[in-house]
């Protein structure tokens, strides 16, 4: 499976602007820039296309794994937290942070944490950070 996200950028880092798409055009031509990414000002920036695609993979995964110890979430919610932090010259991703609560009826503490954790080292989303300088943590929660 091969999947494509494009980017268009115009002029400067910071006065050009850009717009970001996804083949599925759920983005379709979304504005980003400097302002967007290191001001106040609305748009999309990279950080929070990478946390969104986090918690997503997250949640997919954390529902698999459930599956294979029969028991289905009726709901999970993730938050990816990314840091960018200034690493010498340049930016570097430092972080991640996954905050999750899950509804999984019949499940106790000690598993949850268990697929928890199993779905935080195997999603493939979280994979691409492994030999990196990012680090990735987690607050999980059976609600």
């Amino acid at each position: 499976m091969k999947k494509f996200g494009t980017a268009h950028w115009a002029g400067d880092l910071q006065t050009g602007k850009g717009q970001v798409s996804t083949e599925s055009t759920v983005l379709d031509n979304t504005p980003y820039g400097f302002n967007t990414r290191f001001e106040d000002e609305p748009g999309s920036n990279p950080e929070e296309l990478v946390g969104a695609a986090h918690a997503a993979c997250y949640s997919m995964a954390l529902s698999m794994i459930l599956g294979q110890h029969d028991a289905t979430a009726d709901a999970i919610d993730t938050k990816a937290t990314v840091s960018l932090e200034k690493d010498g010259d340049g930016f570097s991703v430092t972080k991640v942070h996954l905050e999750v609560k899950a509804s999984v009826p019949g499940l106790d503490e000690a598993k949850f944490m268990e697929a928890a954790n199993a779905a935080k080292e195997g999603c493939p989303i979280s994979k691409l950070y492994k030999g990196g300088t990012a680090e990735i943590t987690m607050d999980a929660a059976l609600v």
